[in-house]
């Protein structure tokens, strides 16, 4: 297997956040095919078409960056039965201008990661829509609803072994994902 260039999005911008806790933990379980960097989107300003014809200098920089990526990771929180904000502001500033996407063709992973039960359930399915239309192919299985999280870890430090378990076979189907599905 060749070694992947992995873009994992954390839709929490806190940087204690559960859920970047979650995306530092799988990229502790990725084998070495996978060369995975968390990119930063908290420094987006707000997408608006007007400035498609002299973008900010944030958009080229992150459309730029996520074009050099094999395929993305995303380790995200449910807000109001979505995505958050700044995740779909992301997606919106890479997805443009139209015709131009920098997400297109990249295979593409789901994790939702909550402190309720049902593990972003709402969250994973919505930003599954999206990939669709940014024709980015999403591994359907193994599925990643992390519920509870809150009582998993101990500082950075996963400690639920079945939930580790769980991660290091997710992240090997998706290292074989991105195997088959990259350019």
């Amino acid at each position: 297997m060749a070694t992947r260039k992995i873009a994992v999005i954390v839709g929490s911008l806190r940087q204690q956040s559960f859920n970047r806790k979650v995306a530092r933990t799988l990229m502790l379980l990725a084998g070495p095919e996978l060369d995975m960097e968390i990119v930063e989107i908290g420094q987006l300003p707000l997408y608006n078409e007007d400035d498609d014809a002299t973008p900010p200098a944030s958009y080229t920089e992150f459309r730029e960056r996520i074009k050099g990526y094999d395929g993305v990771l995303f380790v995200t929180p449910e807000y109001n039965r979505s995505v958050p904000g700044a995740l779909k502001n992301a997606i919106d500033v890479g997805s443009r201008p139209y015709g131009h996407s920098a997400w297109s063709g990249k295979p593409a992973g789901v994790v939702t990661v909550s402190p309720g039960v049902i593990g972003g359930f709402g969250a994973n399915h919505h930003l599954r829509q999206m990939l669709v239309f940014l024709n980015m192919p999403a591994m359907a299985q193994p599925e990643a609803y992390i519920g509870g999280v809150a009582k998993m870890f101990e500082g950075d430090n996963l400690t639920n072994e079945s939930t580790k378990a769980f991660l290091h076979s997710f992240i090997d189907a998706f290292a074989a994902w991105v195997e088959r599905h990259a350019d």
